[in-house]
């Protein structure tokens, strides 16, 4: 859980450490839109975005009872960030499973891309697919 937000904190303190040397130099206008665009980045590459993840197991089960997408990903992966804010509502349809979390989704992912934690790595009807098409995988909700 610790290593999910240390890319968060990091922006956090990097964004106030710049907001607060602009500060003391007189540009507080500037030093407001600093911490605000790190705040932004923060909020982004955080688990917050997305919904709750489950474990890998759990995720599995729930698939194979209401068929719906697992997507694996971790915090900090822009293409992740990317299929998370095209699936929009929809993103609440996917079971999610932080890698990051979840020792046995990492395994999960490094058994379907030859040892890689590459993600997003997403499994329909037992099927796996690694970075696809965000539009694609939406299709795969309504189908």
């Amino acid at each position: 859980m610790k290593r999910a937000w240390t890319l968060p904190v990091v922006l956090v303190l990097c964004g106030s450490a710049g907001a607060a040397g602009l500060i003391l130099r007189g540009s507080t206008g500037a030093a407001a839109v600093l911490l605000l665009v790190f705040l932004f980045l923060a909020f982004t590459h955080s688990p917050l975005i997305f919904p709750r993840p489950v474990g890998a197991l759990e995720a599995e089960r729930l698939s194979a009872a209401d068929g719906r997408p697992v997507v694996y990903w971790r915090p900090g992966c822009q293409y992740c960030l990317r299929l998370r804010v095209r699936l929009g509502r929809d993103a609440r349809r996917v079971h999610w499973v932080d890698i990051w979390r979840d020792p046995a989704g990492a395994a999960a992912v490094r058994a379907a891309n030859q040892g890689d934690e590459t993600v997003p790595t997403v499994v329909v009807g037992g099927r796996t697919h690694t970075n696809p098409d965000p539009a694609w995988v939406r299709e795969q909700l309504t189908g």
